[in-house]
């Protein structure tokens, strides 16, 4: 992927977000790149091998990739543990106030989602209540395991003690403020009601979703949860695959969203 380009920025509510083009056919509907909660535009992979680059070119798609704001290059919080703490909705404000937003300054309709973690279940919100060509939710949060709650505490420790942050720091001009927004929410007491199921019901879109069988962060309760709310949904299960579906199985998931996204406009 030598040919990759570079990041650039967009302004979205008057805080500059860092956004990648991938390039593809124009008479397709485009991919739209949400990232996990530690996530940003350089951790979907090594420039080598791009994993949205990888399923744009499967595809024939132009894609979008962008770092939600405290992430990657886009604009940092201020005082993001105190005053600029997010409340449990935040991903209910990313999907239906910054998305939106966003897709109008980007000049895209009706774009494929393709969420990862914290992005895929912004992706099922804003799917809910704004037009869609179709839905892919890797590794989705719709209510709160404690297997996720264990994990997100053995982060913290990893983030405190261990060479976390270093690793990080590679990825986020602003590294705490990548981590605490992100750490803080989960492990407060508030977060612990997040259910978003009721909302999975409005979903018509095609539907993929996606779990490997080895998630430290979720079981496969949360695809059957989301497929009881949306029962047209289609389900990817991958072994050998941890959270990271691009990153442990890359090929089988991109073969798997080519299949599902080629009869789609």
């Amino acid at each position: 992927m030598d040919d990759l380009p570079a990041s650039t920025h967009v302004t979205v509510h008057g805080q500059a977000l860092e956004v990648l083009r991938l390039p593809g056919a124009a008479d397709l509907a485009p991919l739209v790149f949400l990232h996990e909660g530690l996530g940003s535009v350089s951790m979907w992979g090594q420039r080598q091998r791009y994993w949205p680059a990888e399923l744009c070119r499967a595809t024939g798609r132009a894609g979008w990739v962008y770092a939600r704001r405290g992430y990657g290059r886009s604009a940092p919080i201020a005082d993001v543990r105190g005053s600029g703490r997010h409340g449990p909705d935040y991903m209910h404000r990313e999907a239906q106030h910054t998305l939106p937003a966003l897709l109008d300054a980007l000049g895209v309709q009706r774009p494929v989602l393709i969420g990862h973690s914290d992005g895929a279940t912004i992706a099922l919100l804003h799917a809910a209540r704004h037009p869609v060509t179709a839905c892919v939710a890797m590794a989705p949060h719709v209510f709160v395991e404690e297997v996720a709650i264990r994990s997100i505490e053995q982060a913290r420790q990893a983030y405190l003690h261990g060479g976390l942050r270093e690793r990080l720091a590679r990825h986020h001009e602003a590294v705490d403020c990548a981590f605490w927004q992100w750490n803080d929410v989960w492990l407060s007491a508030a977060f612990r009601a997040f259910d978003i199921r009721p909302e999975c019901r409005a979903i018509t879109a095609p539907l993929l979703l996606v779990q490997g069988l080895q998630d430290e962060y979720g079981t496969l309760a949360q695809l059957d949860a989301i497929e009881a709310a949306a029962p047209h949904a289609q389900r990817l299960v991958l072994d050998d695959c941890g959270h990271s579906p691009h990153r442990d199985q890359p090929t089988a998931l991109t073969e798997a969203l080519a299949r599902f996204l080629s009869p789609l406009p």
